[in-house]
């Protein structure tokens, strides 16, 4: 048990580092400069500011999914989420856990999102939250070339 506990805390404080480095919390400049603008609802993704955003929807199951919906109805969740102008990449239902929802969005708009999860999903569920960085193409590339030798 006391591994399992210290894998989780391991890989939260893993996603805690990345998504710190994201924001760029690691540089004395980020620190010192001046709080920058509101993220807008336009900003759009590109290459040097895109993040996926992984997004573990657990279910409080010690209640019934008529009542954790009516919850998330009174609380406008599906009307903030999710929010204009972010992609949605998948949304999936984990059955025994809740729903996986994966978002691509630039950095800037990471609060934002968080945001409406603390003010409309708390409550009908616990959340967890993992930034990660598109892979794909060089993973392939890297496959492909090794293939060729």
């Amino acid at each position: 048990m006391g591994a399992i506990r210290s894998s989780r805390l391991r890989g939260s404080l893993i996603a805690a580092v990345a998504i710190a480095a994201v924001l760029g919390f690691g540089s004395a400049s980020a620190q010192t400069a001046s709080p920058s603008p509101a993220p807008t609802e336009n900003a759009t993704p590109t290459p040097d500011n895109a993040v996926l955003l992984t997004i573990f929807m657990k279910h409080d199951q010690s209640r019934p999914l008529g009542e954790l919906n009516a919850q998330l109805e009174r609380q406008g969740f599906y009307k903030a989420f999710p929010p204009a102008g972010i992609e949605v990449v998948s949304w999936y239902v984990m059955m025994g856990v809740g729903q996986v929802v994966t978002l691509r969005l630039p950095a800037s708009r990471l609060r934002e999102v968080n945001r409406i999860f603390e003010t409309t999903a708390w409550g009908s569920y616990r959340t967890e939250f993992y930034a990660t960085y598109d892979y794909k193409a060089i993973g392939i590339a890297n496959h492909e070339k090794a293939q060729a030798k």
